[in-house]
């Protein structure tokens, strides 16, 4: 049982030297889509895509993927050019073990990223209920959603991105979303027994499986810049599917934010959370995955510490075993039925795992510096982010700022070096967090 304080010797205490801080601010490709409605009126005049929707037609969208950048503005647009085409659209939840793994629990992730009835001007019909639609070669059932089998055809919309758990040329995106999302529970427990090792394989399998059995009429693949905007948005008839979608993978790796340096002794994440990445703070930005042996994107992370739970998570704090640290306002924050109903789904559990715990920011900071071997704490390589998702500013420690002067392209000191900034109780003030990154 841990009690509202941990007390614990260790060697020397935990009052520290700790660098200064300079604010930087990094550079990436910043296209974006300016009048997202009218850009997704475009594609709708497709003329594979006008060919597929037939006026009455009972059509079931697919969304619920976390974290995506104006995804209730894309799914009413979406909406809207199905009724405009004669259509009767409705929402289901396509989102695996989401939500508690509960209808109810689903809806209300959606009604969280603003997906409600009111707003869309349509049914929301979510159910764990699934029909089996086929099997694999190797007698693998294939499940999808009960409202999706029964409709008359099938829209999933969806983030193109990296995966946090696995590589291939397709990862997270449409058919992510015509396998695990649209498999419910059932479905994703299913695949998971596989090992995501194998889901480069077996992923593609089981969408086409599904696209054989029932009548999917696109997917709608959207890609974000580095600044967390809507960068493009594609609509996927089924037939190019497995074709297209590995090409705009590509061009999603390309445009993701990341951190321009190759080696960093302590990462400081502000928050983390299943808004923010599947995996609470995405491996792809730290460069450590739990679950992927050969896992590398440039970067090397000595230490990670991670500060607190967002609150749209709602205790699923699936992920944090990635970390070294965390703190005690972290760990109270934490539903661990939520977040090992997660991970025990994906088969990965050590996302789930309790990294050491300290009582405040100030010790979890002090803690991760302190057990950096071979570097003096005043040396030691720091890097600040609020989130793996917001990467355009960061705060670097002086031993770094030679590195950002070396990469002008990249990043720019934009601030001169300050102590970090604790309260009191040890806990970094708000500013710290909401004013200067």
């Amino acid at each position: 049982m841990i009690e509202d304080r941990i007390e614990v010797n260790v060697v020397g205490g935990l009052d520290i030297p700790l660098p200064k801080m300079s604010r930087v601010k990094q550079v990436f490709n910043s296209d974006k889509i300016a009048d997202i409605p009218q850009a997704i009126e475009e594609e709708f005049l497709k003329p594979e895509i006008l060919s597929c929707i037939r006026p009455g037609q009972k059509i079931a969208v697919g969304c619920g993927s976390r974290g995506i950048a104006n995804i209730a503005l894309i799914v009413k647009s979406t909406i809207k050019e199905l009724k405009d085409r004669g259509a009767d659209p409705f929402i289901f939840p396509c989102m695996g073990s989401h939500g508690s793994a509960t209808a109810e629990g689903q809806k209300q992730v959606l009604e969280a990223f603003g997906i409600t009835e009111s707003e869309m001007g349509v049914e929301i019909k979510s159910s764990m209920d699934t029909l089996v639609v086929g099997s694999l070669g190797d007698g693998t059932a294939v499940y999808m959603d009960s409202h999706a089998a029964n409709a008359d055809g099938i829209i999933v919309i969806n983030r193109i991105k990296p995966h946090t758990s696995f590589r291939g040329e397709i990862e997270s995106g449409v058919t992510k979303m015509l396998s695990i999302g649209i498999g419910k529970i059932v479905g994703a427990a299913t695949y998971h027994r596989h090992g995501m090792d194998m889901f480069p394989e077996i992923l593609p399998k089981v969408r086409d499986c599904n696209l054989k059995a029932r009548n999917v009429l696109f997917g709608v693949g959207i890609i974000e810049n580095a600044y967390d905007q809507t960068s493009v948005i594609e609509l996927i008839p089924a037939n190019e599917i497995s074709a297209r979608e590995p090409e705009l993978q590509k061009i999603a790796k390309e445009r993701m934010p990341r951190l321009n340096f190759s080696e960093v002794d302590v990462l400081i994440i502000d928050e983390m959370g299943k808004n923010i990445s599947g995996a609470g703070f995405d491996p792809n930005i730290t460069g450590r995955s739990r679950s992927v042996s050969n896992w590398d994107v440039g970067l090397e992370v000595k230490k990670i510490v991670v500060l607190s739970l967002t609150k749209q998570s709602h205790g699923n704090a699936t992920g944090i075993g990635g970390a070294d640290v965390s703190t005690m306002r972290l760990y109270r924050d934490l539903d661990v039925g939520a977040t090992y109903a997660n991970c025990i789904t994906s088969m990965s559990l050590g996302g789930a795992a309790i990294p050491l715990i300290m009582n405040t920011d100030k010790e979890a900071i002090a803690v991760a510096v302190k057990s950096v071997v071979r570097v003096e704490p005043a040396d030691c390589r720091i890097v600040r982010i609020r989130n793996t998702l917001a990467l355009e500013d960061i705060e670097v420690s002086d031993s770094l700022l030679l590195e950002v002067r070396k990469k002008p392209e990249k990043m720019h000191i934009v601030s001169s070096p300050e102590d970090f900034g604790f309260s009191p109780e040890g806990d970094l003030i708000a500013e710290a967090q909401t004013v200067r990154l």
